[in-house]
């Protein structure tokens, strides 16, 4: 008897967990598909969706939320000073695309900032090169902010300059996601810290509620080398980025280096990760460049799960319902939700020339199956999905008409749009959409055009798979 009261007590207490996460769900949640598919599994298999809730359920970060409205004065005057800088990209015949912008402006709550220099970095090799010169061309201070960082020969090479520049009175401080790099040893870190670092891990803020949260990854890739040197998009620090990992003979990815006073909006974000990791607010240079190196109007986006929008998706939505002749989107996991495949059937009806470049060859099983259950709406609509073939391509880039272009981190997955802090440049230039086009239309011709065929002719097994990995979108 003793023994069958503990376990209706055990039960009963599971419940009363079930019911509290499903209050949590009916007051947060953003869809209604995973706020039934969360119910369905708490009522029905409690002893398993609650573990799972508690990893993978919350739907709002609420602490950097908190953070952000309460947190240090200096940081909020910061950013307000910011968002009310304005440019004008007014052009006579081009009302409308100005006003395409400004919206991008004000979901980011940055300008676009006029006088930049950038340069399209298309692989590994280039983006360590140009990451290293930048670094140890550094006179003030170093800012990181990376989603992986390994202890591999790029690893050790990029700590070897940190300390040698730590060494010459250079400050460095050094932001990494925990879960991101769980791989990089404690010694790593505590070298740096020993050289005189500032180190820090991105988490929510609440050791007892961190190690149980899975969700809620700084997916982020950022240097600025004293507000004046930036970079950005989709490269981490890591050996497979050079291909020399698996035997990756090629890994495809793209980063930009950004030079003016946009790498303040760059150093804006970043110091608000900074603010929310640690606590700390450190004292760098927000005067942007005395001269302009270039006459590039860019804008930088930082969105994430403490944003009061959806701020990713709007930015996607925004990109597809105004392309007129062509959108083109490089992106390593394609497991869009229904307003975006909506968006862009809808794009391909009008006329649009809509191209999805995704991977061949992937990191993850799983994405690679659901983005099959995708072809046939996309070729009945005329949408082009493209697996690019040499190796694993890890680029986000997006080419919208003439108009402009973006690099950076997010990705056409649940996890960019409503799940991570991602960071997105933005460029007008008519130089820099062109090396864009070239690099893309580049890639697009090692990359083979998907058919209805590569879905509908393979075996019901294999279809249903796809199917029901793709119910699996929002954890992907």
């Amino acid at each position: 008897m003793p023994d069958t009261s503990l376990l209706a007590i055990a039960v009963g207490l599971l419940y009363l967990g079930s019911i509290a996460c499903i209050y949590r769900i009916l007051l947060t949640y953003r869809t209604a598909q995973g706020a039934i598919g969360w119910i369905i599994g708490l009522l029905g298999l409690p002893y398993i969706a609650v573990p799972l809730f508690l990893v993978f359920g919350r739907s709002r970060f609420g602490g950097y939320v908190k953070a952000r409205r309460m947190g240090d004065q200096s940081l909020t005057d910061l950013l307000n000073r910011f968002e009310q800088q304005t440019t004008s990209l007014s052009k006579p015949d081009q009302e409308q695309f100005d006003k395409q912008l400004q919206v991008l402006c004000k979901l980011g709550r940055q300008p676009f900032t006029e006088g930049n220099l950038c340069t399209l970095l298309r692989d590994g090799e280039a983006t360590f090169k140009a990451l290293i010169e930048a670094m140890e061309s550094a006179t003030s201070y170093i800012l990181l902010e990376f989603y992986i960082v390994r202890s591999d020969k790029i690893g050790q090479h990029i700590k070897t300059v940190l300390e040698r520049k730590l060494a010459e009175g250079v400050q460095v401080w050094f932001l990494y996601d925990e879960i991101g790099s769980v791989g990089l040893p404690r010694t790593y870190l505590k070298q740096l810290t020993v050289a005189g670092a500032h180190v820090a891990s991105f988490g929510d803020g609440n050791i007892r509620r961190r190690r149980f949260q899975m969700n809620f990854r700084n997916h982020r890739k950022l240097l600025i080398c004293d507000g004046k040197i930036g970079f950005v998009g989709g490269i981490n620090l890591g050996d497979e980025y050079l291909g020399a990992v698996m035997n990756q003979a090629s890994w495809r990815d793209t980063h930009c280096r950004i030079e003016g006073p946009a790498v303040i909006g760059l150093q804006l974000a970043w110091v608000e990760d900074w603010n929310w990791a640690s606590g700390e607010f450190p004292e760098l240079d927000w005067n942007p460049v005395d001269s302009t190196p270039g006459d590039e109007h860019v804008l930088i986006l930082p969105t994430g799960p403490a944003d009061t929008w959806e701020t990713c998706t709007l930015f996607f939505l925004n990109c597809i319902n105004n392309a007129q002749s062509r959108i083109w989107i490089a992106s390593p996991y394609f497991v869009p939700d229904v307003q975006i495949v909506n968006a862009l059937q809808l794009a391909a009806l009008r006329g649009v020339d809509v191209r999805i470049m995704i991977p061949e060859k992937s990191d993850s099983q799983l994405v690679r199956l659901a983005a099959y259950s995708y072809l046939v709406q996309a070729n009945q609509a005329g949408i082009g999905i493209y697996r690019y073939q040499p190796g694993f391509m890890h680029q986000k880039v997006v080419l919208v008409d003439q108009h402009y272009a973006a690099v950076g981190t997010a990705n056409l997955d649940n996890r960019s749009m409503r799940l991570n802090f991602e960071i997105i440049a933005i460029n007008t230039s008519e130089s820099f959409v062109s090396d864009v086009n070239s690099m893309l239309t580049e890639d697009l011709a090692h990359c083979r055009k998907m058919t209805e065929h590569d879905y509908e002719g393979r075996s019901i097994f294999f279809r249903l798979t796809c199917r029901a990995v793709r119910l699996l979108g929002p954890l992907l």
